[in-house]
């Protein structure tokens, strides 16, 4: 049983169209999809095998101009198997403020990079004052 997304505006993080490779674990499978987009809050991965909502694994996410994978905690939020577009929607759980800080100046590299300075400055100052 798939959740329905929510629509933008009830995000609570702005997010960039970025594709980026996604390795994870389930039981004794390994799986390889990529993001559709990402904000500081969570992803999406296309796949067609979403995972159940609720579900929390470590996934390793490949970032350009990084050494090595980043490697976070997420958990599934959300998902929709019969769509145009299969996938689900992570959340990510972040172990402490560090590895939230290292994250979150990550994506908005990508951001930037994504969509602009200007564009994505103006959708960060957004973001904060709404919270």
């Amino acid at each position: 049983m798939a959740e329905q997304k929510t629509g933008a505006e009830s995000r609570q993080f702005a997010r960039a169209p970025i594709e980026l490779k996604v390795d994870y674990k389930k039981l004794n499978s390994f799986f390889a999809d990529y993001t559709k987009n990402i904000s500081k809050g969570g992803t999406f991965i296309k796949t067609k095998k979403p995972l159940p909502i609720g579900t929390r694994f470590l996934f390793k996410l490949t970032v350009p101009q990084r050494d090595g994978p980043f490697e976070l905690l997420g958990e599934v939020v959300w998902s929709q198997g019969e769509a145009e577009e299969p996938g689900m929607g992570i959340r990510f759980i972040y172990n402490d403020e560090r590895q939230r800080s290292e994250f979150e100046g990550v994506v908005e590299r990508l951001m930037a990079d994504s969509l602009g300075t200007q564009l994505t400055e103006k959708l960060l100052n957004k973001q904060l004052h709404m919270e």
